[in-house]
């Protein structure tokens, strides 16, 4: 393994209902707040358990939020943004883009003989260890007979 890490990125539509407690996620982020260095952009800091967020399901912290209701939030200051969310609505449109981190490898399934990730000797030892025991304490209970 090299440690090199690499991120699928991938955006999404997602349509929220305004709960009591409104969308139910706090954001980050701005221009006059960068979370994320050399990006002004507004992430997902936190959802909040049971909100229409959470209840959804697809919006994860760590996400960038690219737009609301169609309008863009990029350049946007901290305040801004936080007041467009506030001033968006009982029906919410989000345009999402997903980070995911992708470790040294395909993505999906592996194909067959390709390799499972386990070096073979850590499980060849320990059963060959264990083999060797179980014989072993066969031989010397057989020679108490």
């Amino acid at each position: 393994m090299n440690g090199r890490v690499d991120y699928l990125v991938t955006e999404e539509e997602i349509n929220l209902t305004r709960g009591p407690s409104g969308l139910g996620f706090n954001i980050v982020g701005g221009t006059d707040q960068q979370d994320v260095s050399n990006d002004s952009g507004i992430y997902v800091s936190r959802i909040k358990e049971n909100g229409a967020a959470a209840l959804d399901g697809r919006l994860q912290e760590g996400d960038k939020i690219l737009s609301v209701n169609g309008q863009d939030l990029k350049n946007l200051l901290h305040q801004d943004a936080v007041d467009l969310f506030r001033n968006a609505g009982y029906a919410v449109s989000l345009r999402v883009q997903h980070r995911l981190q992708v470790q040294n490898g395909p993505i999906g399934p592996r194909g067959e003989g390709e390799p499972s990730g386990i070096p073979i000797a850590m499980v060849l030892v320990p059963v060959f260890a264990l083999t060797m025991v179980v014989a072993w304490a066969f031989m010397r209970y057989r020679q108490q007979l």
